[in-house]
């Protein structure tokens, strides 16, 4: 089961789940906006999809326990800093008694062997330092939503000491800020400038100089399923907090990601920097993935230039007519045998 699975994410990792040939169910709310992956992949009509709202922890649990899955992952979040301000309630109700509600559903159903919980970077207590977070840092959050997901952590912690030591195996994962064909979510770098670029518009940035560990899609969701397996196999030695990012060397600013992602696109539109005050975002975070390395074998396959390469080549194949779920399928298969 997939939570989630109307999103950005939860969508790329649906359709990989369905290329291996699982069973996948979702739960998840329906999808928004105009125009969004779930929708362009069909996913409705090759996956057991359920629409409601984690924070409805009865509806869950009965869904749940209809579709008696062997492996969770737990995707579904209110996932933007910025509304976490406007919305700070909504937000800590979602991500943090929405997984409380997920766990507690999970352990009254017997057929959940393997958890992943997909909390944030930003989980992490806010030193911006120049070495990137370990999973054994502190938690924290100087904004709702990043504080949502280091409770989240708490959360998943101790629902994982109390209620899972009888061959359940569960994890939380920390990945960086993702990027990949698909993703038309609001007020969101890529979308933003996809939508310059084929409008001759401008995008407009709020932190130019803010340096993120940018990653392609396929890179955590990758470690995640690694990961899974390996709680599927060896609860007791995995379940524990897992980073998933690039390389430490291979870390770009907002701007410089923008300029790349225009220029994939043909150089038509402009970023602009976006004068004002606005809510508090970090200005760097990186996070240390050697823990995934060691233990998982799971490392970067692509770099900074290579996942807007690839994010680049969907949006304009699938602006030239190509449909959303051959690209998808395509770099899945590409990124395999890489």
């Amino acid at each position: 089961m997939v939570t989630g699975h109307t999103g950005f994410k939860g969508a790329w990792l649906s359709e990989w789940l369905g290329h291996m040939g699982s069973i996948v169910s979702g739960f998840a709310l329906p999808p928004s906006g105009d125009r969004n992956l779930y929708a362009e992949l069909q996913l409705n009509r090759r996956m057991d999809c359920s629409f409601g709202d984690i924070r409805d922890r009865n509806a869950f649990e009965k869904r749940l326990a209809q579709a008696g899955p062997e492996f969770v992952f737990h995707l579904a979040a209110q996932p933007l800093v910025r509304q976490s301000y406007t919305e700070p309630v909504e937000t800590f109700e979602t991500n943090v008694m929405g997984t409380v509600n997920v766990l507690d559903a999970i352990r009254r159903v017997d057929s959940v062997r393997s958890v992943v919980v997909v909390t944030s970077d930003k989980c992490y207590q806010n030193r911006e330092w120049s070495w990137g977070y370990r999973e054994n840092e502190p938690l924290g959050g100087e904004d709702p939503y990043s504080s949502s997901k280091a409770a989240a952590e708490l959360a998943t912690h101790a629902f994982r000491s109390s209620f899972f030591r009888n061959g359940v195996g569960i994890a939380t994962v920390r990945a960086g800020n993702v990027i990949g064909g698909g993703d038309w979510s609001p007020d969101r770098l890529v979308p933003d400038l996809v939508n310059a670029a084929f409008t001759s518009g401008e995008a407009r940035l709020r932190y130019p100089g803010a340096i993120r560990p940018w990653q392609h899609v396929l890179e955590p969701l990758c470690g995640y399923l690694t990961l899974a397996r390996r709680l599927f196999e060896d609860p007791g030695g995995f379940s524990e907090a897992w980073n998933f990012g690039p390389r430490a060397d291979d870390t770009l600013t907002v701007a410089q990601v923008a300029e790349r992602v225009l220029q994939s696109l043909g150089h038509h539109g402009k970023w602009i920097a976006h004068e004002g005050e606005h809510p508090h975002e970090a200005g760097l975070l990186s996070v240390d993935s050697s823990k995934a390395a060691g233990k998982l074998g799971w490392r970067a396959r692509l770099t900074a230039a290579q996942a807007i390469e690839w994010t680049g080549r969907w949006y304009r194949e699938w602006h030239a007519g190509a449909s959303a779920r051959e690209l998808t399928s395509a770099q899945i298969e590409e990124y395999c045998a890489g």
